[in-house]
């Protein structure tokens, strides 16, 4: 059983996922490490497990077999989340921005000389979460940091980094497993479950088997299917855009523009080359069929348009009515059928 870190109230694993195994072979076997990475790389890839075990590597006393020993001083101390040379740092709250004075006052802490004599660790995650000023004052300390000190940054949003953050670091790619080694780990993490469930899961997580775990436990397919329908009965007239937003106002947004985003894409795709294979899940394979030859090219690629930028701002957590947002994505959504 993997050992585990309670962060944001989520358990954060500390040793490594299956797939990751040759990228840890990659960091752990470096001659020199480096004084500052980059671990970025879509959502649900395991990049905070592999910073959590990085970490605890990089200051065990006594690595055996490029793995932390978990029997030293430090590991223990790794272990019962106490130990004084690991900081991290995060929002204050979930969502929002890391501030300013939560950097000054990290600067602060890693000039000071490390209480177990070894490495200093850092942890930011999401790096992206930097406010510009932010991001600035940890600048002069991730291009020379004090001491022994050792920057592990996560981002799922690498485009969304200042150049002179990522330039600072070595940049350092997670990717998600393939398709095989996602159901075999989500069936051994959910038995219950069966193939075809798995693999609609993994579609709906972007192929992530972290997210679509995640995913399980807020009833994702129950989700799915009441978006569905109401996308229909939008399309029927039975339902009102105001009525669905209002209806869909609590659910997760990010996940409805993904969705929304996805739909616009796979229209897109069929529109030009009438493929009935590359419809995306069945669930809505029909509409998009019904939709696509319907619609001019230049509504549908401002409607995908539309739905691209204002995910963006789902994504940068841009304060926004959730049921007047998910109002202007449907009444463009129902606009793309003529009467």
């Amino acid at each position: 059983m993997c050992t585990c870190l309670r962060l944001w109230n989520v358990l954060v694993p500390t040793s490594l996922y299956p797939w990751q195994d040759s990228l840890w072979q990659s960091l752990a076997g470096r001659s020199q490490q480096a004084h500052a990475y980059l671990l970025h790389g879509p959502a649900g890839s395991g990049k905070r497990a592999l910073a959590e075990h990085f970490a605890q590597f990089l200051l065990c006393k006594a690595p055996v077999a490029q793995q932390p020993c978990h029997q030293c001083a430090a590991c223990k101390l790794y272990a019962a989340d106490t130990h004084p040379d690991l900081a991290r740092l995060e929002p204050l709250e979930e969502g929002k921005g890391i501030l300013i004075a939560s950097v000054r006052e990290l600067v602060a802490k890693i000039l000071q000389t490390s209480q177990q004599g070894g490495r200093k660790v850092v942890i930011v995650e999401p790096a992206e979460a930097m406010t510009t000023g932010s991001a600035n004052a940890l600048l002069k300390s991730l291009e020379e940091p004090a001491g022994a000190t050792v920057f592990l940054l996560i981002s799922h949003q690498f485009s969304f980094l200042l150049p002179t953050i990522k330039s600072r670091c070595v940049l350092q790619v997670c990717p998600l497993p393939n398709a095989e080694q996602s159901v075999q780990w989500l069936q051994s993490q959910q038995p219950e479950l069966s193939l075809e469930q798995c693999q609609t899961l993994l579609a709906l997580a972007a192929g992530s088997p972290l997210k679509a775990q995640q995913l399980l436990g807020v009833d994702v397919l129950a989700m799915r299917e009441q978006v569905v329908t109401g996308v229909k009965q939008l399309f029927k007239q039975q339902s009102s855009a105001s009525d669905l937003a209002v209806a869909w106002a609590k659910m997760p947004q990010e996940l409805l523009f993904d969705w929304f985003a996805q739909w616009a894409q796979l229209a897109l795709r069929y529109k030009m080359t009438e493929d009935e294979t590359q419809l995306g899940l069945a669930d809505m394979a029909v509409v998009l069929q019904h939709v696509a030859p319907r619609v001019p090219l230049e509504s549908l690629l401002a409607t995908q348009d539309w739905i691209l930028e204002h995910r963006q701002k789902v994504l940068r957590r841009v304060p926004l009515r959730a049921d007047l947002l998910l109002e202007g994505l449907l009444l463009r959504w129902q606009a793309l059928l003529p009467r």
